[in-house]
């Protein structure tokens, strides 16, 4: 039997396979998208490197193609110019060809010149990487044979399908589509799934969306990122410094009323905040609201709980009507979603004067704390403590 200069027991193949898949994941995600897409962090100029040449070796891409896609995709999220959202394309499009709309989108050179800012123009991208993008993935090829023998196709094979199914399609697709929300950003972006070992932290979609330029995507103390654990392991070996991770809210309960320093702290943590009145006020109503129900109104408030956090523009006709009905019917739930639309409302006024928007949420907790409603009184007696992190400078 023929085989390569590395002779290895059938299991050795299926470690080596899911080796070099995960490094080219790994490669998308610490180099491609957290480092130059969103500038999270900053790479030692050889890692940097290593991770350009993998991935030309082993997918083709070029960096400013991957970045400026992606870019786009932020800034047109699910809308008609998003280059993959499957709300425009369809889930079946982006899980089985999405590969296909990002190349459609690559090769757009408005694309290129407007959001590939910032991406490599050294001579080796210039003469190699980008001219000879479809020489990398033959070069890996040949390399696959010689170590693995006739096997080396099928590894080839499959590190070929691994960015276009699990990045393309997966992330691109599932990621807008099915999964839970711990942030209701504008979009559908989902989590997968808590634990961001596969696709090496991507599964953690909706964390990214609401904290595009963190370099952590986990949020929760039950969530993993691999991605993040090597961005730490390199970090410590100086090879990369980390710029930004999404913002933890500080309470500093000595403070007895909203000031300036408050409602900064509240947009700069507007997910978690809204996140937090979710769970401790529009769910804690609605249960109480649900206890006290007939048999008759029981059925309507059930389906209440996902309406009532969802975020409001992506609710449908049908919902918007059915939510109304409910509030309706729920002068208590009407309070509290009324108060709800008036908090966002805070980070949406482009126009308002800081002392404006420390004087609403002043008048937004006394409100509250006259509503009669437990839940919100609890809630507006600790929004105040919100504070900014101390400086370390």
């Amino acid at each position: 039997m023929l085989t390569g200069i590395l002779d290895l027991p059938w299991w050795g193949y299926i470690v080596v396979t899911l080796v070099l898949t995960h490094l080219t994941i790994a490669s998308v995600t610490i180099y491609l998208h957290r480092h130059m897409a969103h500038r999270a962090l900053e790479l030692h100029p050889a890692v940097a490197h290593v991770f350009r040449f993998w991935l030309w070796l082993s997918t083709g891409m070029t960096t400013i193609q991957w970045v400026a896609v992606h870019r786009k995709h932020h800034a047109f999220v699910e809308t008609k110019d998003d280059p993959h959202s499957p709300q425009v394309a369809g889930i079946k499009k982006l899980i089985l060809d999405g590969v296909d709309l990002y190349r459609i989108e690559a090769v757009n050179q408005e694309t290129m010149e407007k959001y590939g800012h910032g991406c490599p123009e050294d001579w080796l991208e210039r003469n190699v990487y980008a001219p000879q993008s479809g020489r990398g993935y033959f070069l890996m090829l040949a390399i696959n044979l010689v170590l693995f023998g006739p096997i080396g196709l099928t590894i080839w094979a499959v590190q070929m399908i691994w960015i276009p199914f699990f990045a393309a399609g997966l992330v691109n697709g599932l990621g807008h589509w099915w999964g839970y929300r711990k942030f209701e950003t504008a979009d559908t972006s989902t989590n997968i799934a808590p634990w961001g070992i596969i696709i090496g932290g991507e599964e953690l979609h909706n964390n990214h969306h609401a904290f595009a330029s963190s370099a952590k995507f986990s949020c929760q103390p039950w969530e993993f990122d691999i991605g993040w654990v090597y961005i730490r392991f390199l970090a410590a070996l100086g090879l990369a410094r980390v710029k930004k991770v999404a913002p933890k809210p500080v309470l500093n309960r000595d403070k007895v009323e909203a000031d300036h320093e408050t409602v900064r702290a509240i947009i700069s943590n507007r997910f978690q905040v809204m996140a937090q009145y979710a769970k401790k006020v529009l769910h804690e109503v609605h249960a109480e609201e649900l206890r006290r129900a007939d048999a008759r109104n029981r059925g309507l408030l059930k389906s209440a709980r996902k309406l009532l956090a969802k975020e409001e523009a992506l609710l449908s006709e049908d919902s918007r009507n059915h939510l109304e009905i409910i509030l309706a019917n729920s002068p208590s739930l009407a309070v509290v979603y009324d108060h709800k639309r008036r908090l966002s409302a805070l980070w949406e006024e482009r126009t308002a004067t800081r002392d404006s928007l420390v004087v609403s949420l002043q008048q937004w907790c006394r409100e509250a704390e006259e509503s009669g409603i437990r839940a919100l009184q609890e809630f507006a007696r600790t929004l105040h403590w919100y504070s900014e992190e101390p400086s370390h400078a």
